[in-house]
């Protein structure tokens, strides 16, 4: 499916969100899209890969890791597993680590920074909230679309 971010707020200026620039890419897909499945967690990502074990099915995992900067959600093992069980793309309010890995993982991903140190594996958190970041709210089912000019979200599929 062929989209830019720039052409659906063009186009759909009433229905989309627009997410503030706060984030880099980091997977070998810089355009991605798909519903919206959230995960909210703190410095811990065993329910992250709880979730991207499961089927994707072309959806977009977008995790609320409170904007921590001191650990890594996501690395290079869950980058495969989410390609791997069909999910188009992640979208990190928080680190990611083993870049080398993750630019070579046909998925897209976007998070805030990177840092090498790992996550506890505790298993806190919620899936299925509304999440509020990057000056938007995040509905689990919204749609999310990537690309290199931005990330922008609307409650139904504009394509």
């Amino acid at each position: 499916m062929h989209f830019t971010t720039a052409d659906l707020s063009d186009g759909y200026p009433e229905s989309v969100h627009v997410l503030e620039p706060l984030f880099r890419d980091y997977g070998a897909s810089d355009h991605f899209s798909g519903p919206v499945e959230t995960v909210q967690v703190f410095e811990d990502n065993a329910l992250v890969r709880r979730t991207l074990e499961g089927k994707g099915d072309g959806r977009v995992l977008v995790v609320d890791g409170g904007g921590s900067l001191r650990c890594a959600l996501v690395g290079g093992r869950l980058a495969q597993l989410a390609r791997s069980n069909g999910w188009s793309g992640l979208l990190i309010n928080g680190c990611v680590r083993d870049l080398v890995e993750l630019a070579r993982t046909p998925i897209g991903i976007r998070a805030l920074n990177a840092t090498p140190v790992r996550s506890s594996k505790e298993g806190k958190g919620s899936v299925g909230l509304a999440l509020r970041f990057a000056g938007v709210v995040i509905l689990p089912g919204q749609m999310l679309y990537a690309d290199q000019d931005g990330t922008l979200l609307a409650d139904r599929p504009l394509i």
